[in-house]
């Protein structure tokens, strides 16, 4: 099975059957993206699978044959000194995340918010949000700081584009990876 994730190509064996979660926790080492409620409830475990927004803990690793998966590890730019995505900069100005654990989700619904639509509206970012639950509950202080900092990236506050940010944007690179 080959797959891209975050920019780097890598070549597994998919002889065990795994979450994409799974493989990417577990065998690949990227742990940003979060277990939680393992039935596609919270969105903790969201990621970009060919450019649309998934529950890693429901999609089956194997059926990501030849797909490319992008991850909150992905956004971050850069080889050995990574640069913030500017959602992942507002997301740090506005103070939008409170105890973390719900954070890349967060973020990966609103990188891929934005990178349809760059001026969402307020009920659009909304609806762009609604699969990504805050569990720690701090939702009247949380979400109004999570509205602020997409809007401030819709509104060109931080500098570069939405894609900026994205592994997609740099070069892929071979890698093997035993998922045995």
């Amino acid at each position: 099975m080959r797959l891209t994730v975050n920019g780097r190509v890598h070549t597994l064996d998919s002889a065990l059957p795994l979450s994409l979660l799974e493989l990417l926790r577990d065998r690949l080492a990227l742990t940003g993206t979060k277990f939680v409620c393992g039935r596609g409830e919270c969105g903790a475990c969201t990621v970009q699978l060919d450019g649309e927004t998934v529950y890693s803990c429901l999609t089956l690793a194997e059926a990501c044959d030849g797909a490319t998966v992008l991850t909150v590890e992905g956004l971050a730019s850069g080889g050995g000194e990574p640069s913030l995505s500017p959602i992942q900069r507002a997301f740090i100005a506005k103070d939008a995340a409170q105890c973390g654990f719900c954070t890349p989700g967060q973020l990966m619904a609103a990188h891929t918010l934005l990178a349809r639509n760059p001026h969402p509206t307020d009920d659009e970012i909304r609806s762009g949000m609604s699969g990504n639950l805050c569990r720690c509950g701090t939702y009247p202080g949380t979400y109004p700081k999570i509205l602020a900092a997409v809007r401030a990236v819709a509104d060109g506050e931080f500098a570069g584009s939405v894609e900026a940010g994205s592994a997609e944007a740099g070069s892929a690179e071979a890698g093997s990876v035993n998922a045995a």
